[in-house]
């Protein structure tokens, strides 16, 4: 008898066990990660309403913002505004004040250097710095013409000046004496041209900016002494070059000898 070919067995599962094992772990995976989407996380959904209904105006509870919570916020924004303005405007007024320093401290230098103190007062005044050109210092006695000496003291006084961007106003005075001239016919056509040619001047041979410069011809009707005597009347002809501070927007020379805000 011939003997019967025994089928062999193979170690372990079929191999389409793996294929199939390899599918249902997939559709496993597949399901459980439809369950996780479908299963919502209440902390984060009333989370992400809150945020939602924040955004348009609505408070958790369904309020909307009343007037007043607006009105707080503005003030606390116009505060803020108001706070910034103010460390600004502190800052230009710092710098300000450093800057009229430092004119005084140069011109001051300049006319003691120069043995100008009986002929250039300087003095600090609360709208700014005076310079006061004494007597015949700038013209000769009816004149407007500036002297050759003079032009040399405002070409040094303006290479200060142009160091700073400050307002320069320039103002003419005479005593009460009359005048009547082939070219003047009043003291005020006098102290007027006279300024006006210091202005004239500093824009033309100086090169300093029309936009910052001024000019005025007060006559005899601001005095900073007795028109009665020869000393007063000297002390009265004058030119007073003023450098004004940031806030200050015009000044006049009073009798007294000081400068008072326009404003």
């Amino acid at each position: 008898m011939r003997k019967k070919n025994k089928e062999e067995v193979q170690a372990g599962a079929p191999a389409w066990m793996a294929t199939y094992g390899d599918m249902v772990t997939l559709l496993l995976v597949f399901f459980v990660m439809l369950f996780a989407m479908s299963t919502i996380d209440n902390v984060k959904f009333m989370q992400m309403i809150q945020s939602i209904q924040g955004s348009v105006g609505i408070n958790y509870q369904g309020e909307s913002i009343t007037d007043d919570d607006l009105l707080a916020d503005n003030n606390i924004i116009e505060k803020e505004r108001q706070e910034i303005l103010d460390e600004l405007q502190e800052r230009e007024y710092q710098k300000d004040i450093e800057d009229m320093e430092n004119i005084y401290n140069q011109i001051s230098a300049y006319i003691q250097e120069n043995n100008l103190g009986d002929s250039v007062e300087i003095t600090k005044e609360k709208p700014g710095i005076l310079i006061r050109f004494t007597d015949n210092v700038l013209y000769d006695s009816g004149k407007a013409d500036l002297k050759v000496d003079a032009k040399q003291i405002l070409t040094n006084m303006a290479s200060v000046f142009e160091q700073f961007d400050k307002y320069i106003r320039v103002e003419g005075h005479t005593d009460n004496v009359p005048i009547n001239n082939e070219e003047f016919d009043s003291n005020w056509e006098l102290s007027g041209q006279r300024a006006a040619n210091v202005v004239k001047y500093f824009i033309e041979e100086n090169n300093i900016n029309p936009k910052r410069l001024s000019f005025s011809g007060y006559g005899e009707y601001h005095p900073v002494s007795d028109n009665d005597t020869v000393e007063g009347r000297q002390k009265n002809r004058r030119v007073d070059v003023v450098i004004l501070r940031d806030y200050v927007s015009g000044v006049i020379s009073t009798s007294e000898g000081d400068i008072d805000d326009e404003r």
